[in-house]
């Protein structure tokens, strides 16, 4: 299925990461302003009628290579001063009806046009900046990386202070934009040669097209830029800003119970500073920061041994991580999670004892980063964060109280060098390290990764090291390990990878890995066609392989197959096909006890998907898959729909829905929650159950914006899960069912004090948000939460009767304002 991310240039470039082996390079040399402008989005100013052009657009699609049309010609100009550059431009429309527009909030690119600047400033071709505007004045920006054996992927998580504005025109619409030197790093220089490229995106006609051209069939998109030239030496300034936060909450719950308020409130104050170390690197930190406005997890019932991986919401976790996250050993949820002791309480009671207070959740007392990259191409990493010791309280009959350490005070940090090579290569090492203050456990890991690209940037060459140490009791020391070798460029590319990882190898104090102990070993076969055909704009095919073994004792695991074919028409809607197949296997997971196996069933399953213009103002999409496991005769359908509507460039609905029921599906009985041990009878009877499982996940997302800098969102977001139990087995020695003996009434009367092990299991969140953006890098934010959580062991059987269960269910509620106020150092010292 195609991601709605239109406007990222990864995504432009296609499924497959692709830039342009140009035989020219385009060059521009910026010419240097006496004037400080006013930015209003018109080119009033002499020196625009002065300034270098840089025009001639090529388009990468849906005609790869094709010159621009004169009438919908693109031309943008660039200036300097001491402090920043500024880029001006035309955008050339027929008429006003042309251009595609739509207010979204910053970093959205909906179904605008835009205008997007990159800059490689240390002209490494791996790591660069990019700036984008809208015809209404909306900014975007992001953070260009490397990414593993493919290229270069962007991060629209980081967030920098500039200006610009945009006006439409009769025919076109013009922009101006102001890059502040202290929104860049660069070394110190005479002259800065930097790399360069400039995309539009016309989103009616489905155009992208860049200033210098990009050839989809070769790799990565920063190896394919041209030249920015600033003459004269250029300083870095000072890089100083504070972001002091004041927030204050009022939170509901209907606990009616004595001696607990139903509503409590909180005041929290804190500050986020940014200081540019030197040019190259810079120190961000949060102090006693605040995450209570962050989006609603998407939670969901777990039936799997692993756990969940939630996404990162929390701003600070995710904006300039891209040097923590190499190598996948920076899981930030782990930072503030639940606390190590938090399910040891309840076994800590006596009969006369119960908990009266048990956090789930560690506070974050501070959080530090140290990045940047120097003139030698050594990219530099270190992340600090320290988390407050935690505690229960536990309760006597009498009214005594007593605390105990959930979590003690704990360090986690982790220290990156990446050093970028010729050719777009690098090297890179990387250390993360936990420490917990008393008798808890400590652990680090260490990884070295390479990854080679040839001359020619067709063929990669990837490996890796790993090594893990748990410091307690007694040191348990483990590794991992893997190389893989691609053709990366051209209309055909494949890549294969073995990967090992030993039985004692754990990351999972920073990072999260869902098992080790396994041998994988991947092969990737991929043909893409980009030249538009009579029927078609572009054609993407690929076909994948899986074997995976255990390693110790070495036995077969699975062997997986995934085919993928996709195509866009030349109406800009995709269609596409797969499927996914796998043979018998041995589940070493799937039992909860080490040694234990379940022989997995074959399987096989199939599916469409179709996705409408998004350029329309009423789009749709849709995935339907049925599939087939090969015990029990088990049933999957799976079906996806998604329909957006945009009423006019202000307000848009989308409206999200799956449905996936699964008939006579096999698994072992749990409650939600990989810790969930119910289907251990001892540890040698292992209870296995054929049930029916549906989930449904329905979402509604309203915005609207008042203009480019204010805007009011609704996500609301109901989640059923619900698995009824028809039949019990005992999972023999050697993986396979047996059915339970009739004799054997202690089992079953254990599964029947269980609720035959059924789950229902309702989810319901609403998040409301009104931000305003008042001043640049300032926000004023109001937001209501509201979160309900049903589990059963009953199910109640219909959707409706579990939403109206839900919604009559005791309801969290929290309504929250936060006011954050950027201060510049810089701004500060002007106006004394």
């Amino acid at each position: 299925m195609i991601t709605k991310y239109a406007g990222m240039l990864t995504a432009l470039l296609g499924v497959h990461l692709f830039v342009a082996a140009q035989t020219e390079i385009k060059k521009i040399t910026a010419l240097r302003s006496g004037t400080v402008f006013r930015i209003d989005g018109n080119l009033n100013e002499l020196e625009w009628k002065t300034a270098p052009v840089a025009g001639k657009f090529i388009e990468l699609r849906p005609n790869t290579f094709r010159k621009e049309d004169e009438a919908n010609r693109t031309e943008i100009y660039i200036l300097y001063n001491n402090q920043g550059i500024y880029f001006g431009g035309y955008c050339h429309e027929k008429n006003k009806d042309s251009i595609a527009t739509e207010l979204v909030g910053r970093d959205n690119f909906g179904s605008n046009d835009f205008i997007g600047v990159v800059l490689d400033t240390y002209l490494d071709k791996l790591n660069g900046f990019e700036y984008f505007v809208t015809p209404l004045g909306e900014q975007m920006d992001a953070k260009v990386i490397p990414q593993d054996n493919n290229g270069n992927s962007e991060d629209f998580s980081w967030n920098s202070v500039w200006q610009s504005a945009s006006k439409l025109q009769a025919d076109g619409w013009s922009f101006e934009m102001f890059l502040p030197y202290s929104a860049l790093r660069f070394s110190k220089k005479d002259v800065q040669t930097w790399g360069l490229n400039i995309v539009r995106r016309r989103n009616k006609s489905g155009q992208q097209l860049f200033w210098n051209p990009i050839d989809p069939k070769v790799n990565g998109f920063l190896t394919q830029e041209g030249i920015l030239t600033i003459p004269d030496k250029i300083s870095p300034p000072v890089r100083l800003s504070f972001s002091p936060y004041f927030s204050t909450y009022v939170n509901n719950y209907p606990y009616n119970s004595t001696g607990v308020k139903n509503t409590t409130n909180a005041f929290n104050g804190g500050m986020d500073i940014k200081y540019g170390i030197n040019e190259s690197f810079t120190l961000d930190a949060t102090l006693v920061p605040d995450f209570g406005q962050t989006q609603s997890d998407n939670r969901v019932l777990n039936l799997t041994p692993f756990e969940v991986k939630y996404n990162e919401n929390r701003t600070f976790f995710t904006e300039g991580t891209e040097l923590f996250n190499k190598g996948n050993l920076f899981y930030s949820r782990r930072i503030g999670a639940t606390p190590i002791h938090y399910g040891d309480v309840s076994g800590m009671l006596d009969s006369t004892q119960h908990i009266d207070k048990n956090p789930t959740e560690t506070k974050l007392l501070n959080a530090i980063k140290i990045s940047g990259r120097n003139k030698n191409k050594l990219g530099i990493g270190f992340f600090n964060a320290i988390t407050q010791p935690m505690y229960a309280t536990i309760q006597n009959d009498k009214g005594q109280k007593q605390q105990i350490l959930t979590n003690p005070l704990t360090n986690y940090n982790i220290l990156v060098l990446d050093q970028s090579l010729k050719n777009n290569s690098s090297v890179t090492l990387v250390n993360s390290n936990v420490m917990r203050n008393g008798k808890d456990y400590d652990a680090n890991v260490t990884a070295a990764l390479l990854n080679l690209y040839d001359k020619k940037n067709k063929w990669n060459l990837n490996a890796n090291a790993y090594s893990s140490t748990i410091f307690g009791n007694t040191n348990t020391t483990g590794y991992k390990y893997g190389a893989g070798l691609g053709k990366v460029s051209g209309s055909f590319n494949f890549s294969t990878m073995v990967q090992v990882v030993d039985d004692k190898f754990n990351p999972n104090d920073m990072g999260i890995q869902f098992y080790n102990n396994n041998i994988n070993e991947s092969f990737f076969a991929g043909y893409a066609i980009t030249k538009p055909t009579q029927w078609f704009n572009r054609l993407f095919n690929n076909f994948n392989f899986n074997y995976d073994q255990l390693f110790v004792p070495r036995a077969y695991q699975s062997l997986k197959f995934n085919y993928n074919s996709h195509l866009q028409l030349k109406n800009l809607w995709w269609i596409g096909l797969f499927t996914n197949a796998s043979l018998k296997g041995n589940d070493f997971y799937e039992p909860r006890v080490n040694g234990r196996v379940f022989k997995s069933p074959a399987y096989f399953t199939q599916g469409a998907f179709v996705e409408s213009n998004s350029a329309k103002k009423y789009s749709i999409s849709l995935v339907a898959m049925v599939g087939n496991t090969f015990l029990f005769n088990s049933k999957e359908l799976y079906v996806e729909f998604t329909q957006s509507m945009r009423f006019n460039n202000k307000f848009s609905i989308t409206h999200y829905i799956n449905l996936n029921p699964i008939s006579n599906n096999i698994g072992f009985p749990t409650s939600n929650g990989s810790n969930g041990l119910d289907g251990i009878y001892t540890n040698e009877i292992l209870l296995f159950g054929r049930r029916s499982r549906t989930t449904v996940e329905n979402r509604l997302n309203f915005k609207y914006s008042f203009n480019n800098k204010m805007y009011i969102t609704m996500r609301v977001r109901h989640y059923l899960g619900t698995v009824t139990y028809k039949e019990f087995f005992i999972l023999n020695q050697a993986g396979t069912l047996d059915a339970i003996p009739d004799g054997s009434t202690a089992i079953k009367q254990y599964i029947s004090t269980n609720h035959n092990f059924n789950n229902n299991y309702n989810t319901f969140n609403v998040d409301m948000v009104y931000s305003w953006r008042f001043a640049p890098g300032s926000e004023f934010n109001i937001v209501w939460k509201n979160d309900i959580n049903t589990y059963e062991r009953d199910v109640i059987n219909g959707y409706f009767k579990n939403f109206n269960s839900a919604i009559a269910a005791p309801q969290s509620n929290s309504i929250s304002v936060k006011i954050l106020y950027y201060i510049d150092y810089l701004q500060l010292h002007k106006a004394k």
